[in-house]
């Protein structure tokens, strides 16, 4: 499991074709401003409210809401509430572009 400024990020499976995360994030820590030049993402939401910047907009997700995030498109979580989700996506786990980080990670 890795530690991360706004929470924990741990890989639960991971090969040749996906990778699949449990992604705890904070009440009122977000993830950066970002996008990915090869990586196709799921989210899917386990517990509490997840806010998502994407595609010009922002929209509130709860338990068993889920969206796909594919590459280039600029995004951002951010938790409402304590919250914990799964990322199923490609197998691209450093390709990350930060636009913004309130955490200096740029």
């Amino acid at each position: 499991m890795k530690i991360k400024p706004w929470g924990t990020e741990q890989i639960l499976e991971q090969n040749k074709f996906y990778v699949v995360k449990r992604l705890v994030m904070q009440k009122g820590r977000s993830c950066s401003l970002q996008y990915h030049e090869k990586k196709k993402e799921t989210i899917y939401i386990l517990s509490g409210m997840l806010e998502i910047e994407i595609r010009g907009g922002k929209k509130i997700y709860n338990v068993n809401d889920f969206i796909t995030i594919y590459p280039k498109e600029i995004h951002r979580m951010k938790a409402v509430s304590m919250s914990i989700y799964l990322e199923v996506s490609t197998n691209y786990l450093e390709d990350v572009v930060r636009l913004e980080d309130e955490y200096g990670r740029i």
